[in-house]
């Protein structure tokens, strides 16, 4: 448990986080939830109803909180109140289950009366294409900082911070393993979006021919999360999910991963294990770690990917 004393964060276990559910009722089905699941992801309504619809219950009464102060600042500047959407951050490492968190918020945010346009961008759209990876060198660092269009993410954040009628971002393909060329998603004003990659909450990474002023992300972003978990369970989770994925998706001739296909179990586990070391656990300890203590809030997880206790910031 943490020392309640010298954290910036009051802990709750599980069983307390729960209680504050209060009357929030279980809006998701069983079948809605089956398409909501990650991979090796076997999140229960249980799961739901003593984690998620607490969490879905604060960021509730923080966005209602939020959508006041607009109105309050609309009024003292003397303009029409502005529909500002509510930003909501996820983040976390590879393998912890950032997506299907932010899959279960959006469908539980979206069933509250007052904001029921919930968008999910994921930062992997701008991810630079691998033709650059390719040419600056650094494909093996896909996912690292340096190979986001930094400046473009925050333009794209700042502009729905900023009320724009229509902000469009990138697409990114799992299978191809790339960025979709001319294709885009479109962002309308909606009352809340989130945002979940890697590195949402890094304020420390600019590409050293950036001389614009510091600005990141992680300034226009209302309430963050940060999801984590222990090494160990990380890894094995990786593994776990390449190993499914060799079964699956990467059989799909079009898949950038189609050559894992044809590994025997064996030197597809190693390959896991080795691509977990080689790049994501030196990401990880890196630059995702170090992030963790600027969240707001922090789902602490045990094995079976089932969330333990929860970190949320002193005011």
């Amino acid at each position: 448990m943490t020392n309640s004393h010298i954290s910036p964060y009051f802990y709750l276990s599980r069983e307390e986080w729960s209680q504050l559910r209060a009357a929030t009722p279980l809006t998701l089905s069983e079948n809605e939830l089956i398409e909501l699941r990650g991979i090796n992801e076997m999140v229960s309504l249980d799961e739901v109803a003593e984690v998620y619809l607490p969490m879905s219950r604060l960021l509730n009464l923080h966005v209602a909180a939020a959508q006041h102060l607009y109105q309050v600042m609309d009024t003292f500047l003397g303009k029409p109140v502005a529909k500002v959407p509510y930003v909501i951050g996820i983040g976390g490492s590879v393998a912890v289950g950032k997506s299907t968190t932010a899959r279960i918020l959006q469908a539980l945010l979206s069933r509250w009366p007052d904001h029921p346009r919930v968008d999910l961008i994921t930062t992997d759209g701008f991810l630079y294409p691998n033709k650059i990876l390719e040419e600056r060198g650094i494909m093996h660092r896909k996912g690292f900082p340096e190979s986001y269009g930094l400046k473009r993410l925050v333009k794209f954040v700042a502009d729905v911070k900023s009320g724009s009628a229509s902000v469009t971002a990138p697409v990114y393909r799992h299978l191809i393993y790339d960025i979709v060329p001319d294709e885009t998603v479109t962002i309308e004003q909606p009352d809340i979006m989130i945002l979940e990659g890697l590195n949402i909450l890094q304020t420390g990474y600019r590409a050293p021919e950036d001389r614009s002023p510091r600005v990141f992300v992680s300034d226009f972003i209302d309430f963050s999360i940060f999801v984590e978990a222990n090494e160990p369970d990380l890894e094995q989770w990786y593994v776990k999910r390449f190993l499914r994925l060799r079964e699956t998706a990467f059989r799909d001739p079009r898949s950038y991963f189609h050559h894992y296909a044809s590994l025997s179990p064996e030197e597809a586990m190693e390959t896991a294990r080795t691509l977990w070391r080689d790049i994501n656990q030196v990401n990880l300890r890196e630059n995702i770690i170090p992030t963790r203590e600027r969240a707001d809030l922090i789902l602490e997880k045990g094995e079976k990917h089932a969330v333990t206790g929860v970190r949320i910031r002193k005011l």
